[in-house]
């Protein structure tokens, strides 16, 4: 897939609105995980060196189009200023939007979901986002399911490219989608079966063998023959010993393997067994690996079984979307942008 790059641009002088995935979890007003502010710093440094004048953009949590205290962007801030040595140097206010300065060359805009506009992919919030840019940069892939206007609506307005990340997003997953080595294994789990379960029938028609976990199976539609749904233990918290074994052989045979979700209430001591030995057997196999996920980072974090993985996509239901469809709305909008 060939996307718009930043090497296609020229930044100098110019004022660039980054759209970054800074959705990171939050612990006594600071910054508990900073791998996805991290993620996004090497576009940012890219862009400084190119002397362009950046605006950071992003959210945080689901303030429903309302100002919430605890949901401001300042921890954010703080971190950025920490991560890139710079001195945080106020909160200021424009006409529309208020921002964070880190300096005369960088901004950081306050939460984007602050406005309703942002969810609801408004044209007025679309042009008042855009009116503080010429290029616009999509640095959040985790996102880039949403029709959101910092994601869709933007993207037709401004010049567009995508970030070095989103690219990186991209590339590594499309070897899933695109020729992969066969058997292909999906290994789905998690606690989220409203917006899981569609994935599974779709993932069934490009896989060899699809393993459902998690609470997922609780809420299985319909059977299919390379569908295995794991049998849970009595609590209803783990797969059961059959289905970590049957799991596990699948594993041990497959080319390719993608991971997201947990098999389990991992992060409790009497539900870990399932998600780390199937986690092990991912580990373990020869396979191209590729996991997905919040929660999926954290169980292979917790078992010190990450970087044993060949790629890992911070995103979850963006990767998941992806894998099914081999595009997202975020990509379609930069496909279709303002770019001569």
């Amino acid at each position: 897939m060939k996307l718009p790059g930043l090497k296609d641009f020229d930044f100098k002088e110019k004022r660039v609105l980054v759209r970054c995935d800074l959705d990171v979890p939050l612990k006594e007003g600071e910054v508990a995980e900073n791998s996805r502010i991290k993620e996004c710093l090497p576009t940012v440094e890219y862009l400084l060196e190119k002397k362009a004048f950046i605006i950071l953009a992003g959210h945080l949590g689901r303030p429903q189009g309302k100002e919430v205290e605890e949901l401001k962007m300042l921890p954010v801030a703080r971190e950025i200023s920490r991560l890139m040595k710079r001195s945080l140097a106020g909160y200021k206010k424009m006409k529309f939007f208020s921002f964070y300065d880190l300096g005369e060359d960088l901004l950081l805009l306050e939460n984007l979901r602050f406005f309703k506009g942002e969810e609801e992919n408004s044209p007025e919030f679309t042009e008042k986002l855009s009116s503080l840019a010429e290029i616009y940069i999509n640095e959040a892939f985790a996102v880039s399911h949403r029709k959101h206007a910092s994601v869709v609506g933007v993207p037709l307005v401004l010049p567009s490219a995508s970030g070095f990340h989103f690219e990186k997003e991209v590339t590594s997953l499309s070897k899933t989608i695109e020729n992969p080595k066969k058997p292909l294994v999906f290994i789905i789990g998690g606690a989220k079966p409203e917006t899981k379960l569609s994935y599974v029938y779709e993932f069934a028609q490009k896989a060899d063998w699809v393993l459902v976990g998690g609470l997922l199976p609780l809420q299985k539609e319909k059977d299919k023959e390379n569908i295995i749904w794991a049998s849970l233990n009595k609590n209803g918290t783990d797969i059961d010993e059959s289905s970590i074994e049957e799991f596990k052989k699948i594993i041990s045979e497959a080319k390719t393997l993608v991971f997201n979700g947990p098999m389990g209430k991992y992060e409790e001591p009497g539900s870990e067994k399932g998600t780390r030995e199937v986690a092990q057997a991912v580990a373990d196999s020869l396979a191209l690996k590729i996991v997905g996920g919040g929660d999926t980072i954290a169980s292979l974090t917790k078992f010190k079984l990450l970087n044993k993985m060949d790629y890992v996509s911070t995103a979850g239901g963006a990767c998941l979307e992806f894998l099914a469809k081999g595009t997202l709305p975020g990509i379609e909008a930069l496909k279709r942008g303002k770019n001569d």
